[in-house]
């Protein structure tokens, strides 16, 4: 495979059609962050929450620096080589893969996304170092057997991994069991790897979280369930959550540049080890 993950086997698979005619989490997330990437059902989807709950944008760009800071830690004080990030969501600024390259030039990054149009923009601009690697997945969080399988061909089952579930776990419903999910792919990676979760609180602007969801999952395509502080917490048992635990977005951490939030923000986050 070449540096910029784009080799033979990628270039001549076929992706699934692409509907444009149905909201999809992705493209509706880049359009909050301000990106191009999306269609008219996708803003559609996304200023119908927006309407019901304004905290949407602020939370999504919050939700990107704090995957920023993350990375940064595991790359540069965990001494992370290996990322696997789930729900990778269409290219923008300050990649998984960029900031950990930046650190340490020879990381390798395994990116996985169900949006056939993510993957496209994927191959294209998501461009590795010449001493690491960049590669991508088509699958479903709901599957990790095939993204662990998959994975292995980039990644060194051996060592430990950094996986990388952010603002995704929430399109698992409740009915797949997204904690039995996240544990078989925890199961599955090295000790000494670490978890990194952000999603969306059922638990802090509680009616307008609820009735922007509602809006939502009305118009696209697979549902999103916020969910409490406790739930979220759950996705870490059997780790070492690393300090300050669950929190809110902003207060994971935060840089001197980081500026603090005009008011809460309705999604939780941590970081863990596994022993």
């Amino acid at each position: 495979m070449t540096a910029d993950g784009a080799g033979p086997e990628a270039q001549e698979r076929e992706w699934p059609e692409i509907d444009t005619s149905i909201a999809h989490a992705a493209r509706v997330y880049d359009y909050w962050l301000g990106g191009r990437a999306n269609f008219p059902a996708d803003r559609e989807a996304a200023e119908q929450a927006i309407a019901a709950n304004p905290d949407i944008v602020p939370a999504v760009r919050a939700n990107r620096a704090f995957l920023g800071r993350a990375v940064r830690y595991l790359a540069a004080d965990a001494g992370l080589r290996q990322f696997l990030d789930v729900g990778t969501g269409i290219p923008t600024e300050n990649n998984t893969h960029e900031v950990a390259q930046r650190v340490a030039p020879d990381c390798r990054i395994v990116y996985v996304d169900n949006d056939p149009l993510v993957l496209a923009h994927a191959h294209y601009l998501l461009r590795s170092t010449p001493e690491g690697e960049c590669a991508y997945i088509f699958a479903d969080a709901r599957d990790p057997e095939s993204i662990l399988q998959q994975a292995a061909a980039t990644l060194d089952a051996g060592l430990p991994v950094a996986v990388i579930m952010a603002a995704v776990l929430q399109y698992v419903p409740d009915a797949d069991d997204p904690h039995a999910v996240l544990a078989r792919v925890m199961a599955d990676v090295a000790p000494g790897s670490y978890l990194v979760v952000s999603h969306p609180a059922s638990d802090v602007g509680v009616e307008e979280v609820a009735q922007s969801m509602r809006r939502y999952n009305e118009r696209a395509r697979g549902s999103a369930t916020p969910r409490t502080h406790a739930e979220v917490s759950r996705f870490f048992t059997g780790l070492d959550l690393l300090e300050p635990g669950v929190v809110q977005l902003p207060a994971w951490r935060p840089g001197p540049d980081d500026a603090a939030p005009a008011g809460p923000l309705p999604m939780w986050c941590g970081v863990a080890r596994k022993p």
